[in-house]
Order: C-alpha cells, then sequence, then structure tokens
C-alpha cells in the first residue's frame, strides 16, 4: 500500500486511484453535486481552488488543489521506486 500526498499533508492510497481530471467542466461539475449528495465526495483543499479530481475505486471523490500533473507524476514516481524495489 503506498500513500501519494495529495496536499498539505493529506494521503490517499495509489492503487486506489482510478482516475485524476480537471474541474473545469461542466459534466464534472454536475458529478462533484452528485458525489456531494451521496456524500461520497472528500474536499482536501482546504478552502484553496480545486485543481484536480481523484475518482477512487470506491466511488468516491477527492478535490485537492494540486495539479493534475503534479499528481499523476508522485505517483509515477512512487510506482518506479516500487519497481527498483524488487
Amino acid at each position: 500500500m503506498k500513500l501519494i500526498n495529495i496536499g498539505f499533508g493529506n494521503m490517499v492510497v495509489s492503487s486506489r486511484v482510478v482516475a485524476i481530471i480537471s474541474p473545469d467542466s461542466a459534466p464534472i461539475k454536475r458529478f462533484l453535486s452528485d458525489a456531494k449528495n451521496r456524500n461520497e465526495l472528500i474536499d482536501a483543499t482546504y478552502g484553496r481552488k480545486t485543481r484536480a479530481v481523484l475518482v477512487l475505486d470506491s466511488g468516491h471523490i477527492v478535490l485537492s488543489a494540486l495539479h493534475p500533473e503534479t499528481i499523476a507524476a508522485r505517483i509515477e514516481d512512487e510506482e518506479k521506486l516500487e519497481e527498483k524495489e524488487k
């Protein structure tokens, strides 16, 4: 189980992340609204602007103030480190 920092000391298990998307489009905003109504939305932005939306395999949605590229790079770095250890 590898944890990825998604900002402000918040962590997500990297193997549970299905998608990392930008929150700018209208369909994503509706998706976030639906998740909030289902109590499956986790806001880890600490009041900052949402820059990335992480979709987890459990159906939960996590909001992050980091850019999607930053989070993706952290996941890739963790996977490379894991391969080196094998």
